[in-house]
């Protein structure tokens, strides 16, 4: 997944947060892009959050960061990180997360539901800075089922199951009818990257 790559820049430390805890960070920076045409729809958020290094035990893999509100916690580092003894106290430590969702209706659908998913990950050669990223798309195909004019929602049945989805926008709703699909791309990466500390 190239284009996810793409996404992801500067220097990578390798996965060791969980993507709900860069959402949940206060202090986190977040930019929001969405657009939408007749029968199509995609929104895509990236969320950065920097924390500090605060104290590092590399023989025991363990990294303590302060976060953006002074918050201090303790981590593990997995083992397939490369280079953790060029991490050093007073280094920013960048947690970049990245996900976005496209919808496109599809008239009369002809596909047969079913699901994709693709897994990448990357990291730093032996002897750079520690980095590394993961990024995972899932590609879904979805009949209409239902299309319920007072809720303004539409019955998806999918390969595995079945969901209502809200569509806020009128002008979409009434493009959808039943026996049509719904194709939909969903893309999650997460990036870690260090950076030195600042010289006084």
């Amino acid at each position: 997944m190239n284009r996810s790559r793409i996404l992801i820049v500067g220097a990578l430390f390798g996965v060791l947060c969980a993507p709900t805890w860069a959402q949940q960070q206060p202090g986190a920076d977040a930019a929001v892009v969405a657009a939408s045409a007749p029968g199509k729809g995609s929104i895509a958020r990236m969320t950065t959050v920097r924390a500090t290094v605060e104290s590092i035990d590399v023989a025991n893999r363990q990294v303590t960061l302060k976060g953006p509100r002074g918050k201090v916690f303790p981590m593990t580092v997995d083992p397939k990180v490369r280079n953790l003894e060029q991490v050093k106290v007073g280094d920013q430590v960048v947690v970049r997360y990245f996900e976005a969702l496209s919808l496109t209706l599809k008239k009369d659908g002809k596909e047969l539901r079913g699901s994709t998913e693709q897994t990448d990950a990357v990291r730093t050669p032996a002897g750079e800075r520690p980095g590394g990223a993961v990024a995972k798309e899932t590609e879904v195909t979805a009949d209409v089922i239902a299309v319920n004019a007072k809720t303004q929602t539409v019955t998806l049945k999918g390969p595995k199951q079945t969901v209502d989805l809200k569509i806020p926008d009128k002008g979409q709703f009434k493009l959808i009818k039943v026996g049509d699909q719904i194709h939909a791309v969903y893309t999650e990466a997460l990036a870690v990257g260090v950076e030195p500390a600042a010289k006084k």
